[in-house]
């Protein structure tokens, strides 16, 4: 039964991925259907993920109340539920109301998830889950070129993503027996220790070292979402690449981060949470060295890709240490926080980038990439410094 509820969570993070770059891959099509201008993805992008950091910031509370498989199901349900209604909007402002449970839903499945995960399996299984997310994004824009380039519109598209969802909405109904099973009857509580009682925002923010794992979460997924975005445009502008072959460069971003977090699975026998981590940080340093190397287009391609490898091992691998440095009974409401900062950083940092490449130069691309890289290292040993100095003033 143990290995049947994993074999669910693994299916259900490639549910997550599913949805993730739809919007990009199918807004070419959409935007003109709707007749707005091209730019107002952005306005859905950004309801989606405030709902994200919303839900994410209540995961807590509705863990508590409802266990990880009932938040799972109820969560992946709404998303569903939306990706359908984006299937059959012809509005520009209905799309903009279906963002909303779209954006509540994958916030609440992705802190709940996680956080089960941390606590009841190996940090090897961390890696792997979150690589299955790779191949679920990976899947989503390939499904709904099939239905475009068939002749079909970006409605069906959307449908696909939404009868795929259902199924794995059925399913993990029928699962809920699993996990109340896997924790002793008492789904809610993943803990004896477990409080009564969910953190409070102030609370959570008071524990040491708490301040610094969500700056050095934002500063990660800042890394990895500008490189994202802004890979192909800088290849292009800075190196003169073509579209087309720019856009094939930037998917060894995240080919190599797919790759490094099934190979992350292996190295986790060996190495803990914080070498892993410690590890991920030395091969962004060196991606983003390559990339200041003046050789071009071969650099860049390497540099991605090592950048890319050392995103690989950071996002399991925080969330996995969460309950061993902050305690079982506090993780819940540690990682939704994570996971809200996770969705800050991924709002805020590539627009400021854009910023800069539009009125500094896009050749600053390396250069941001490295700053932000330098506040998550030092956030980072300095959380880590936070836990050893909170540990010595317990055991006096």
């Amino acid at each position: 039964m143990f290995q049947l509820l994993l074999a669910i969570i693994y299916l259900a993070f490639i549910s997550l991925g599913l949805p993730d770059s739809l919007l990009g891959s199918a807004w070419p099509s959409m935007y003109r259907e709707f007749s707005v201008p091209v730019s107002y993805s952005g306005p859905v992008f950004m309801i989606i993920a405030l709902g994200t950091i919303v839900s994410s910031l209540q995961s807590d509370r509705l863990t508590r109340k409802l266990g990880t498989g009932t938040v799972t199901a109820v969560s992946v349900l709404m998303t569903a539920a939306a990706l359908f209604g984006f299937s059959v909007t012809h509005s520009y402002g209905v799309l903009c109301l279906w963002a909303i449970p779209y954006g509540l839903g994958a916030g609440s499945v992705d802190a709940s998830l996680n956080n089960y995960v941390a606590l009841h399996y190996a940090s090897r299984h961390m890696s792997w889950l979150h690589c299955m997310w790779g191949i679920g994004a990976s899947l989503g824009p390939y499904i709904m070129g099939y239905a475009l380039t068939g002749g079909e519109s970006w409605n069906r598209g959307y449908r696909y993503i939404a009868a795929l969802q259902m199924m794995l909405t059925i399913l993990l109904f029928c699962s809920l027996p699993l996990w109340k099973e896997r924790s002793g009857g008492q789904e809610k509580k993943t803990d004896a220790a477990y409080p009564p009682k969910a953190l409070s925002f102030r609370e959570i923010m008071h524990i040491p070292g708490a301040k610094e794992v969500f700056a050095a979460f934002f500063c990660y997924c800042a890394v990895e979402q500008t490189a994202n975005l802004w890979a192909s445009s800088y290849l292009v502008l800075h190196h003169g690449l073509s579209a087309e072959t720019a856009a094939g460069f930037a998917s060894m971003f995240f080919i190599g981060i797919t790759a490094g977090r099934f190979g992350s699975g292996f190295l986790t026998f060996k190495l803990n949470d914080t070498q892993m981590i410690r590890l991920g940080q030395v091969f962004i340093f060196i991606g983003v060295i390559v990339l200041f190397l003046p050789f071009g287009k071969t650099a860049a391609a390497v540099g991605l890709i090592l950048t890319g490898i050392g995103c690989a091992p950071i996002y399991p691998s925080i969330i996995h240490a969460t309950p061993e440095n902050f305690g079982k009974d506090r993780s819940q409401a540690m990682i939704g926080v994570q996971m809200a900062s996770a969705y800050a950083g991924t709002c805020l940092m590539p627009p400021i980038f854009g910023l800069l490449a539009n009125h500094v130069s896009v050749s600053l691309f390396p250069l941001y990439l490295f700053v932000i890289l330098a506040v998550m290292v030092f956030m980072h040993e300095k959380m880590l410094f936070q836990l050893q100095k909170s540990r010595r003033q317990e055991k006096r």
